[in-house]
């Protein structure tokens, strides 16, 4: 096949196809290590969980029902490796951020507060993707991974809950408790000054901005 999709190749590698495995690795390697990584926090332990979990991910490939995307799949394995590693790193536990009194919490994604930053060097631009990395480490495990997955990896709630292996509804509900404690720890990097937020021009509430 000059082309094979993902089911294809794990089909093929579990026909005894020595590359087709390799080549789902190559296709998806940078993003299942860019959930590892934004969910440790860690070079380290995200280079081990990756690896954990392509390995686990080669030897129970007979086991893929493909009741769902192989990306898919694979993402839930990579999550599920780094928050084990998460689980065993007892001598650095979160730090849990204050609770919103609200439940609404900010609906802005963490990708929206980042463009709303306006970094006047390179280096403020290095300073706030650390602080906000920093914040992000923060926050419960399972807040944290929705976020990575739906606000950073763009996945949507419904496949995202399939990776993370819980209802949609839940996923929302992390979603927005993580999104509302970030709001509160990043606030000053839309108030650099500390200055009051601004009032919207029409005097109502402000909406997530």
């Amino acid at each position: 096949m000059a082309d094979p999709t993902d089911a294809q190749l794990l089909a093929a590698h579990c026909d005894g196809d020595p590359d087709a495995f390799a080549e789902i690795v190559r296709r998806h390697k940078n993003r299942l290590w860019a959930v590892a990584m934004r969910t440790t926090g860690d070079s380290e332990e995200a280079s081990d969980a990756l690896q954990d979990a392509l390995i686990s991910a080669y030897r129970r490939a007979g086991q893929f029902r493909g009741d769902s995307a192989v990306t898919t799949w694979l993402h839930r394995i990579v999550v599920n490796a780094s928050l084990d590693r998460l689980r065993r790193r007892a001598v650095r536990p979160w730090v849990p951020l204050p609770e919103e009194s609200g439940d609404s919490g900010d609906r802005a994604t963490l990708t929206d507060r980042a463009s709303l930053v306006d970094p006047r060097d390179a280096l403020d631009a290095r300073e706030t993707t650390i602080e906000i990395a920093a914040a992000l480490q923060e926050l419960p495990p399972d807040q944290r991974t929705a976020i990575v997955l739906v606000d950073l990896e763009g996945w949507s709630v419904e496949e995202a809950a399939k990776i993370m292996d819980c209802p949609a509804g839940t996923v929302k509900s992390r979603c927005s408790r993580g999104r509302a404690k970030l709001a509160r720890r990043l606030q000053h990097l839309r108030n650099p000054d500390g200055h009051e937020p601004v009032t919207p021009a029409n005097g109502g509430e402000r909406n997530g901005a």
